[in-house]
C-alpha cells in the first residue's frame, strides 16, 4: 500500500518513482519562486503552498502525469490557451511526465492564485465587521 502519512514535501517527494522525483522538485521550485512567502505544508497528504491559510496551489505525482490543482477562481479561463494542450478538468490541471515542465506557466499561474488570494484577503479586512456600531 502506499504511504500516506507523509511529513512534508521533501517526505512526499521522496516517495514518488524516481523519473517523478525531479519533475516535481521542478514543480516545487516553479511554486516557490513565484510565491516566495507561502507557506510550504502537505494537506490531503499532497504538497501544497499556502497563503493567509488559503491553498495556492496543491501539486502531486500520478504514474504518467503530475497535476495542479486548484484550477479555479478563472485560471482555466485566464490561461486557456497556454492549457489548451494539456488536459483540464474539475480544478485540476494534468501535465504528462514525458514532456518538459512548463515552468515559466506554473510560476504565472501560482502569481494569478496568489493575487487573487491577497486580493479576497485585502476585501475581508477592508469590510466592516457585522454588529459592529459605526
Amino acid at each position: 500500500m502506499a504511504k500516506t502519512n507523509f511529513e512534508s514535501v521533501d517526505d512526499y517527494i521522496a516517495s514518488q518513482p524516481a523519473a517523478a522525483r525531479g519533475v516535481l522538485q521542478r514543480v516545487r521550485s516553479a511554486i516557490r519562486k513565484a510565491v516566495p512567502e507561502a507557506e510550504e505544508v502537505i494537506s490531503y497528504q499532497i504538497p501544497a503552498f499556502k497563503l493567509h491559510r488559503r491553498p495556492v496551489l496543491f501539486f502531486a505525482g500520478w504514474k504518467q502525469h503530475y497535476s495542479l490543482y486548484p484550477a479555479i477562481d478563472g485560471v482555466a479561463a485566464a490561461f486557456k490557451d497556454d492549457l489548451a494542450r494539456y488536459k483540464v478538468s474539475k480544478g485540476t490541471i494534468r501535465f504528462p511526465l514525458s514532456e518538459p515542465v512548463p515552468v515559466k506557466l506554473i510560476e504565472r499561474i501560482a502569481k494569478f492564485r496568489a493575487k487573487r488570494i491577497a486580493e479576497r484577503e485585502k476585501a475581508k479586512t477592508a469590510a466592516p465587521k457585522k454588529g459592529h456600531a459605526q
